[in-house]
């Protein structure tokens, strides 16, 4: 049995702030929190809070997941975002073939049975999506769903699966399917109308990727995709604030709009984390960055440059979000979101130890998951 007991200046559980008090870990869970401050191993300056859950994130480290689906490449990504407070990530695959998805599902098979620190499941952006709302996806992959894909997301040694798919690419027989499987089906890259995303509802989707962005708008008379998912109170979504892909007034409208618990943050970031990278291949063009902006070649935004910390102080800065909100969208709301709220996403008594050390800007001093201090500044 291991304990540990760390002081600092501020203690955020997810629910309510402590001052100048101890947070006690034993096994790499939550023990408790007191004031006790006699017996300490560890004094940190700042704020303890839970860490981060990413449910989108391509790459990190200088590292795409669909260039290389490798363990080796888990590990560098999950390293990269842990530098920012992440403590937990679905590593996403975008649209490619699908040898490629059975490579990352071996990958992440063996990421889970090694039991690599922050590694949840696996998230396939794709490639059952629409091509007039395809954004960077390579349309030649671009596909109907059949027996090979069946094959992969049947698979029970991959942690928790999500899948972003287009309601008018897939049956709602399917969709329910999945559902039925354990996996999360997010509407994302479609350009249904609202009957059809509704219909998808009906069945089990309950998530959006990337709110606002490659989905049909809400329009007078098309509430579209964006409308159901304003509409929905059960479904949850996830939005990139990074100033680049939603104008922080139309996320104001969108924070108005859901119940609480029902947006949360992803970065969708790239390769560039952790790293001075300006440009990277993808697929058949590359990709830029400029201004914390990422544009390839053939015009459209490609991802983002984006890390959940910055993602929590632009929502808190940016957004006007008050500052416990804005880390429960990085933390509570997306473990809710994949049935892991009771263990992860806060530091309630008996939750995985997993949380970040953050200073008086929001920056991020070291991060720990399971109790162990995966980074230090």
């Amino acid at each position: 049995m291991t304990r540990l007991r760390i002081h600092a200046d501020k203690i955020f559980d997810g629910q309510q702030f402590y001052e100048h008090q101890v947070l006690t870990i034993e096994d790499g869970k939550v023990l408790s929190i007191d004031d006790d401050t006699t017996s300490v191993d560890v004094v940190v300056q700042g704020m303890i809070a839970p860490g981060f859950i990413d449910l989108q994130v391509n790459g990190g480290g200088g590292v795409l997941f669909n260039d290389s689906p490798s363990l080796d490449n888990l590990k560098t990504i999950i390293t990269a975002h842990s530098q920012f407070g992440t403590t937990g990530m679905l590593p996403t695959l975008i649209t490619d073939k699908v040898e490629v998805m059975a490579q990352a599902a071996d990958a992440m098979a063996l990421a889970i049975k090694e039991g690599v620190p922050g590694i949840l499941g696996i998230h396939f952006e794709g490639p059952h999506l629409s091509v007039a709302k395809k954004g960077t996806h390579v349309q030649e992959y671009i596909r109907a769903i059949s027996e090979a894909e069946w094959q992969i997301l049947e698979r029970k040694d991959i942690g928790q699966i999500l899948v972003t798919l287009a309601p008018e690419t897939v049956s709602t027989d399917d969709i329910h399917r999945m559902v039925s499987l354990g996996i999360k089906v997010c509407l994302g890259h479609t350009n249904a109308d609202f009957k059809t995303a509704q219909a998808a509802m009906d069945v089990g989707a309950d998530g959006y990727t990337h709110l606002f962005n490659a989905m049909s708008s809400i329009e007078s008379r098309a509430p579209g995709v964006t409308g159901c998912a304003l509409l929905n109170d059960q479904a949850s979504c996830g939005m990139i604030i990074d100033g680049h892909h939603v104008d922080y007034t139309t996320a104001k409208l969108a924070l108005k709009t859901k119940p609480q618990g029902k947006v949360f943050l992803v970065t969708d970031a790239m390769s560039t984390i952790g790293t001075d990278q300006t440009e990277f291949s993808f697929f058949d063009r590359t990709v830029y960055l400029n201004d914390g902006r990422l544009t390839s070649t053939t015009g459209e935004l490609a991802g983002a440059a984006l890390d959940m910390a910055t993602a929590v102080k632009n929502t808190h800065l940016g957004i006007g979000i008050v500052l416990d909100e804005a880390i429960r969208m990085a933390s509570q709301y997306p473990a809710d979101y994949i049935n892991q709220g009771a263990i992860r996403g806060n530091l309630s008594v008996g939750a995985q130890a997993d949380f970040v050390i953050l200073n008086d800007q929001l920056g991020v001093e070291s991060t720990w998951i399971g109790g162990q201090r995966v980074y230090t500044k």
